[in-house]
């Protein structure tokens, strides 16, 4: 048993020499017919356990090679892309600040060397989008000052007792107030500021 198992490591590392050197199966050196199919079969296993992991380490060499094209490139903000390759086709994630930056990164992606194809899944990030937010929060911030301001300098709203929310340019009107009148007029004053779309009037009598 012992010699059965030296024999077969000496053939799989006569075999996986050969396969590392571009070489299928064993020459002629077994001395069996059946050494020599025990020698192809491993051979075999070897050849393609061999083309996974030379697959796998292509596609995790050509990932590296990406990442590093990503980082030369000054006008790719890398850190947000994600690089996957599989089969030697690769796919580029995430999020970049322009429909510009996004071919630069693609482009760059296909001339790295053993890339067949690129996957764009990137996503154009909405600047504009946060711009706004956070002047609408501004303008919403200062929309509801006006409308406190207002509803202080005027004699018939009991201003302490109405709650004035702003969001997104609709004004949420709540509290109890002591008559009909002055729920009308609280409203009219908060629509008649600049920058109002809408009023939600919460307001109650008591």
């Amino acid at each position: 048993m012992m010699t059965r198992m030296k024999i077969s490591k000496t053939l799989l590392a006569v075999v996986l020499g050969s396969a590392l050197a571009g070489g299928s199966a064993l020459a002629e050196t077994s001395t069996s017919d059946k050494a020599q199919n025990t020698a192809d079969t491993a051979g075999e296993k070897i050849d393609n356990s061999m083309n996974k992991v030379g697959n796998f380490m292509d596609d995790s060499a050509i990932t590296a090679k990406v990442k590093a094209a990503l980082v030369d490139h000054e006008n790719i903000k890398s850190t947000d892309i994600s690089v996957k390759t599989e089969k030697k086709v690769v796919t580029l994630s995430g999020f970049v600040e322009s429909q510009t930056q996004a071919e630069e990164a693609v482009k760059v992606a296909k001339g790295v060397e053993g890339v067949s194809s690129v996957s764009d899944k990137l996503h154009v990030r909405d600047n504009k989008g946060n711009d706004n937010s956070v002047k609408g929060y501004a303008g919403d911030t200062a929309t509801t000052s006006e409308i406190k301001a207002k509803l202080l300098a005027d004699d018939i709203v009991p201003s302490r007792k109405v709650k004035v929310e702003t969001t997104d340019g609709v004004v949420q009107l709540s509290g109890t107030v002591d008559s009909q009148a002055q729920i009308e007029r609280a409203e009219s004053i908060a629509k008649a500021v600049d920058g109002v779309k809408s009023v939600k009037n919460d307001l109650k009598t008591k």
